[in-house]
């Protein structure tokens, strides 16, 4: 296969505008001529090896920061939304939707952003009777959908809250569950366990934290530390919303307990521990489960963070899905990018994990563009912890490229050069362009369909 060239005119701006050089300073340093480095910059010409060695040696940067996912995910999500009924003509090719996401990724953004708030507009006047009189129907975006693409876009990794929860982690030689109690009890914090079905509660007239009796030790250990980082790191936790910019203040609130949801799993499994720790047991999760003392879920999610410029770990995509199908977490430092809306592809092995609890599902799967990805899946339940309150059921999946699948102790025994074992995937039917698909929904946005009345196949139309 022949070596894939790298255009990252986006990139290179960026770095510009960071260390505040002239294009005429920048081209010197990196040793081309002016029109060449403005023909990279603008995407006329892929980046050459002697400019991405002078990149790390003159500015000491991260190389493969040039080739991360956003390019992949602003063309996935534009693809999603062109998709929507109201462009009724014939949608842009993929390649005019590659140059915007290369060569003009914020107004690629903006446009999103307009689809949004058209689609929240849609939904509002859908409901009109509820929407008439209201103060707060002014147009604005869903506040989960925005906290959702601010940590998707920055590739689900905070590198300033990350390192705080790992020297947090430092301290605290060895036993993060008592470092959590005494620095909570540094601060007057009182904590009990109760019988509530409420997993944490905490009342800052009393300060006193309450957590469910009934929950596993790898959640009060990790709702633990949630509340460290709510208390003791709110000015870190505040610092990085105000840099975010949220258009809502709950957006904004939303995005705060995320962020402390991040501080508690980066607490849990600190960024260098963690990593060496999953190269040297091949990302055995339940090995790793065992020494961190987190959940599968936890580890799962965790996994998919590991990516500090100059320390990363296997890009991987990770999701979790309840029984309806409809996807509730997801992240992907992978080219494979998620339906924003509706749930995810049925051929995909995280469905069947419902089917076979309590055993790792894996699958070799290759999407509409060639990428082959190795995937696990397995079922997660989440009992209520007394009669009467129901037990929560999700799959997790996660998965990277087929590259990177060896270093996965689950991987071992599979065959990569067989290409009939690799299952074929979308990602949403109205942009997956597969055409004899039985499961399929809807028909492909990209295609014309032949209607026979004279013949039924799979599908009661064709796909040209």
């Amino acid at each position: 296969m022949a070596p894939q060239k790298l255009y990252a005119g986006a990139k290179l701006r960026e770095l510009r505008g960071r260390i505040g050089v002239t294009q005429k300073e920048f081209a010197e340093k990196l040793g081309v001529s002016l029109p060449y480095l403005n023909q990279m910059e603008n995407n006329n010409r892929p980046v050459s090896t002697t400019v991405v060695l002078s990149l790390a040696q003159e500015f000491g940067f991260d190389v493969t920061e040039l080739q991360s996912g956003d390019e992949a995910r602003l063309v996935g999500d534009m693809r999603e939304a062109l998709a929507d009924p109201i462009f009724s003509g014939t949608p842009p090719p993929l390649t005019d939707l590659r140059l915007a996401a290369s060569n003009a990724p914020a107004l690629a953004r903006a446009f999103l952003e307009l689809h949004t708030a058209y689609r929240q507009t849609h939904e509002r006047l859908s409901s009109l009777d509820e929407a008439l009189g209201r103060e707060d129907s002014r147009l604005q975006p869903s506040p989960w959908e925005e906290v959702r693409d601010f940590f998707h876009y920055c590739d689900n990794y905070i590198d300033a809250v990350d390192r705080s929860a790992e020297r947090f982690a430092a301290q605290a030689a060895g036993d993060i569950e008592a470092a959590a109690r005494a620095a909570l009890t540094e601060v007057g914090v009182r904590t009990t366990l109760s019988d509530d079905s409420t997993i944490r509660h905490y009342d800052p007239d009393t300060k006193t934290l309450r957590l469910s009796r009934t929950a596993a030790p790898a959640t009060q250990r990790f709702q633990l530390l949630l509340q460290v980082a709510l208390i003791k790191h709110d000015p870190l936790l505040e610092a990085t919303l105000d840099l975010a910019r949220f258009q809502s203040p709950q957006a904004r609130s939303i995005a705060k307990v995320g962020l402390a949801n991040y501080f508690a799993g980066a607490a849990l499994m600190p960024y260098v521990e963690f990593l060496q720790a999953a190269q040297t047991d091949r990302h055995d999760l339940e090995r790793l489960s065992d020494r961190f003392g987190a959940s599968l879920e936890q580890v799962a999610h965790r996994l998919s963070t590991m990516q500090r410029p100059g320390a990363k770990g296997i890009p991987f995509f990770f999701v979790r899905v309840d029984p309806a199908g409809t996807i509730t977490k997801r992240h992907s430092a992978t080219t494979l990018q998620f339906a924003r809306f509706g749930g995810a592809c049925p051929l995909w092995n995280v469905h069947g994990a419902f089917e076979t609890p309590g055993r790792w599902l894996r699958q070799l799967a290759e999407t509409p563009d060639g990428i082959r990805y190795f995937c696990l899946a397995r079922d997660v339940s989440k009992p209520g912890g007394a009669w009467g309150i129901p037990t929560r059921r999700y799959a997790i999946g996660l998965g990277c490229e087929v590259k990177h699948a060896r270093a996965l102790v689950y991987a071992d025994h599979l065959s990569f050069d067989d290409a009939a074992a690799f299952e074929p995937i979308g990602i949403s039917c109205r942009i997956c362009e597969r055409q004899n698909c039985p499961h399929r929904s809807v028909p492909p946005l990209e295609r014309q369909l032949r209607v026979d009345p004279n013949e039924r196949g799979m599908l009661p139309y064709q796909v040209d």
